[in-house]
């Protein structure tokens, strides 16, 4: 588990959740973003999230529990 993430960069000043997760290679493809936010296994903030359009800002901090264990990264 990564305990210290370092920030993902973006070229804009906000990002899709669908598109950040795969960005940020916590998911492989848009189907798999969908499937994880789904199954209730992406938080933002601390918050779980079901939106794949949802708006992240810089700072915004992602979590996924994926089967290999928990991976997080921040919107840059």
């Amino acid at each position: 588990m990564n305990s210290d993430p370092s920030p993902v960069p973006i070229s804009d000043d906000t990002i899709r959740l669908g598109q950040f997760l795969k960005l940020a290679d916590l998911a492989e493809t848009g189907a798999h973003a969908r499937e994880l936010l789904e199954d209730d296994a992406v938080t933002v903030n601390g918050e779980p999230e079901q939106r794949r359009g949802r708006q992240l800002h810089r700072g915004d901090v992602v979590s996924v529990d994926l089967p290999t264990g928990s991976r997080t990264a921040v919107v840059g």
